[in-house]
């Protein structure tokens, strides 16, 4: 029998759930389109499969085609991330993955590659590695991602934590920059990993199963601060580099926040794979949250960071893959009111226009991401 698995790095269990009995639903519809200007346009659950849609982190890591087709089911394409982690499948496993599922279904996705840094203190570590990466984009590649490795794992010969802003890397950022390839970084974790369990807002699951990366076990690592003030340095040596912040930046925790670094780096955008926040944002201040995504409309890119397995139901696997698609959908697109499962509250859909919905769903995507 074949197996395949859906996993997801943020669980299905706190996507949004959708919450019957929404009395004041038309009120406030009226309320927003009369806010936002009678010229604006709006989709509906109804529009789904009818909008070509991308999803900018997605996780491939087997041969099998099961979500891919529901994919195509869905009118969704989707860019599979290679990371250089040191659990679940090798970096080297996940490439080659890949670059034989963009063989079969070239229209379907895209990829972005990443490199290794177990080399990081020899003396041709950036010719190596752009090296390697030339490799990568011969056989499709059109990104690069750099994971949480470096500023949490990385330490140089003489012990010291190596972060992202180190002269080494330097070189390789250069080389992005000139061949103007996209850097996608998950550099840095939410706040939440500086906190014990019991006072994270969510993460928890992940924390609890690799507590290697619970920073608040582990306080003579880097902190939270570090983490972002690298990443920041860097974009401050490296201006002319296209630069996607995944899961938000690391900065999911304040909207206030993550302006000021777009503001502070035009070539920057985050794709939005950190959705409990976003809800937990519109449920502390629906408002703010709504004018955030008009305001950075050009700067965020739909994803989802799914990673995607073995399992022994593909079937269900698809229906689960599907249904978050329509709960994150109905989120962007209505203002109906849906549950937080584990903060015993509820949030309200954004209901963006229907222009702001076609750049965070796709023509961001294609602006951040050449070649796809």
């Amino acid at each position: 029998m074949r197996k395949y698995l859906l996993v997801c790095l943020v669980p299905l269990s706190i996507l949004l759930q959708n919450c019957s009995g929404n009395a004041n639903s038309d009120d406030r519809a009226d309320a927003a389109d009369k806010t936002a200007g009678p010229a604006l346009e709006y989709y509906t659950e109804d529009d789904f499969k009818s909008l070509e849609k991308f999803d900018s982190h997605v996780h491939l890591n087997t041969d099998e085609t099961d979500y891919i087709k529901q994919a195509q089911e869905d009118n969704m394409r989707f860019l599979v991330i290679v990371d250089d982690r040191p659990f679940g499948v090798p970096m080297e496993e996940q490439q080659k993955i890949v670059v034989k599922q963009l063989k079969a279904f070239p229209d379907q996705i895209a990829y972005a590659t990443t490199f290794s840094v177990d080399n990081f203190d020899s003396d041709d570590f950036a010719a190596k590695t752009i090296a390697y990466l030339e490799n990568s984009f011969s056989n499709g590649a059109i990104a690069v991602k750099v994971w949480k490795n470096v500023g949490m794992d990385l330490k140089d010969k003489n012990g010291k934590f190596v972060m992202i802003d180190h002269a080494k890397f330097d070189p390789v950022l250069d080389y992005l920059a000139k061949k103007q390839i996209p850097l996608i970084g998950h550099l840095g974790e939410p706040k939440d990993c500086w906190k014990p369990l019991d006072s994270m807002t969510f993460h928890q699951g992940y924390y609890r199963s690799h507590p290697e990366y619970h920073m608040y076990l582990h306080p003579e690592y880097p902190s939270y601060e570090d983490q972002i003030n690298a990443r920041d340095n860097m974009l401050a040596k490296h201006l002319d580099l296209k630069f996607i912040g995944a899961h938000m930046g690391s900065q999911e925790w304040s909207l206030d926040e993550l302006a000021d670094r777009l503001d502070r780096f035009p070539n920057m955008a985050v794709d939005l794979a950190r959705m409990s926040n976003i809800n937990y944002h519109a449920m502390k201040d629906w408002q703010k949250a709504h004018d955030f995504f008009i305001k950075y409309q050009d700067r965020l890119l739909y994803a989802t960071d799914v990673q995607v397995g073995e399992s022994k139901e593909p079937e269900e696997m698809k229906k689960r893959s599907h249904d978050s698609r329509i709960r994150y959908w109905k989120f962007f697109t209505t203002d109906e009111t849906f549950e937080i499962p584990g903060k015993d509250s509820t949030c309200r859909g954004l209901k963006l226009p229907r222009e702001v919905i076609d750049k965070i769903y796709r023509k961001n995507a294609e602006k951040w991401l050449p070649g796809v």
